[in-house]
């Protein structure tokens, strides 16, 4: 049974991991200009897994060795350091491909907290961040974060925690982007995290929180299911997530509300992010999808641009051409549901706890119901939830918001403090609310 994304599976996630970028405001990089491609034939994809535009340090031609092993760093660019950081690179570590790639490199971000670390070692927050994008470019480890992320990322270095950041799979480094394929993603974080305990073993404690915001609460907590069997010797003491969006396939029941269609059907959709999950069919899964055949001739150039390009990029083309869903997107998009959707479907709700849940009930994006109703679904498996809800702050406003909660919540598993499930509590949202101006 699938719970509360329970139509195109695949569909229904788009907007809530899209929101991350587009609520902070995330800085664009310039897309590579490209000729629009002609009515009558599929688009010259170019690169076709998002590949090029980054340095040479992303690219590995060594030994790869097991999973979590640093391979390389570098400092970190001027315009990426978190003010709180005593220390910030840019990494390569070893990884295991979520999609059948065997052995890969990816990169990401570790910044230590300024100062002597405390006896054992800084605590480490192993981050997950939402879309920003298919290509490479779009990698925050090269573009860098968002406003809104460096202050929330600069909340947990000045409580005290080292801060890992993936930029997961194919995002930076070779190879496709398996976007929002959460067993890809979950083992990009947790390699981080050993990585980083590898390279600074007197600086970092083998004490994890693992913290994801949109497209990274699914990455988070696919981290979290994942870390017993792939990653035993890392001491994960729980999990944060917010502008949550995730997919069940269980048998638990539990009292699900219905989203609203116009959030889970492309055609009603900006184009700019639906195509994501188009351009991100990895062809290794699914050899039998051909992403231009989901797509109409006035889409292909948003389609090419997908893959040189981020977020705001294609928010910005699919505007500037007055493109609509149903001008982009053909009528059948059933193959992609039908094909696709095993390898977003969480199996199990059981998620190991505790977990920390933060909603905005102005979240217009994720929608209030289905963050409701993955918290209830894990709540009836049996996990131990605290889900914490923010009047009037929508999908963006909320991470920071919930900074408030999420780090006493933090620091409590650090102390060995039980953390209390509210399960038993928690109730139905209710209509989306109005946004809180930014003077109240």
């Amino acid at each position: 049974m699938k719970h509360w994304l329970n139509m195109n599976t695949w569909l229904r996630h788009l907007a809530a991991f899209a929101a991350a970028s587009l609520v902070a405001g995330t800085p664009v990089l310039a897309a590579a200009q490209t000729a629009p491609a002609s009515a009558d034939a599929k688009p010259d994809l170019g690169h076709i897994d998002g590949d090029g535009g980054v340095s040479d340090f992303y690219r590995w031609a060594g030994k790869l060795g097991a999973p979590g092993r640093m391979l390389r760093q570098e400092p970190l660019p001027a315009d990426r350091m978190q003010p709180a950081a005593g220390k910030a690179v840019r990494v390569l570590y070893s990884s295991t491909s979520g999609v059948g790639q065997g052995a890969i490199a990816v990169s990401g971000m570790v910044f230590l907290p300024k100062g002597t670390p405390p006896k054992g070692g800084w605590p480490i927050v192993a981050w997950a961040h939402g879309t920003t994008g298919f290509a490479d470019v779009c990698a925050p480890s090269w573009k860098g974060t968002s406003d809104r992320d460096k202050d929330y990322l600069e909340n947990w270095l000045q409580a005290g925690f080292a801060v890992v950041a993936t930029d997961y799979e194919g995002l930076g480094t070779k190879g496709v982007h398996p976007y929002l394929i959460w067993r890809s993603e979950g083992r990009s974080v947790l390699d981080a995290a050993r990585a980083a305990l590898g390279a600074y073993p007197r600086q970092l404690s083998n004490r994890v929180l693992v913290v994801g915001q949109s497209q990274g609460s699914g990455a988070a907590l696919g981290a979290t299911y994942l870390a017993r069997e792939y990653a035993p010797g890392l001491e994960v003491l729980g999990t944060v997530a917010t502008g949550l969006v995730m997919t069940f396939d269980t048998p638990h029941a539990a009292d699900y509300v219905p989203k609203s269609a116009t959030l889970t059907d492309p055609h009603y959709m900006s184009p700019g992010f639906a195509m994501l999950r188009i351009a991100g069919i990895d062809r290794s899964l699914h050899p039998e999808l051909d992403p231009a055949d989901f797509v109409k001739p006035a889409g292909r150039s948003l389609l090419h641009t997908s893959r040189t390009a981020c977020l705001h990029e294609l928010f910005g083309q699919a505007d500037r051409e007055g493109l609509t869903g149903q001008q982009v997107f053909v009528d059948d998009l059933a193959p992609i549901d039908g094909t696709m959707s095993a390898n977003f479907d969480f199996p199990d709700a059981r998620m190991p706890g505790p977990i920390f849940v933060g909603t905005g009930l102005a979240d217009d994006m994720a929608g209030t119901q289905g963050q409701y109703n993955a918290v209830q679904a894990m709540c009836a498996a049996g996990a131990q939830i605290q889900w914490h809800t923010y009047p009037g702050e929508d999908h963006g406003s909320a991470v920071n918001v919930s900074a408030r909660d999420s780090i006493p919540f933090a620091k409590g598993l650090l102390a060995g403090r039980a953390q209390t499930s509210n399960c038993a509590t928690i109730a139905p949202p209710g209509p989306v609310q109005k946004k809180r101006s930014a003077e109240g």
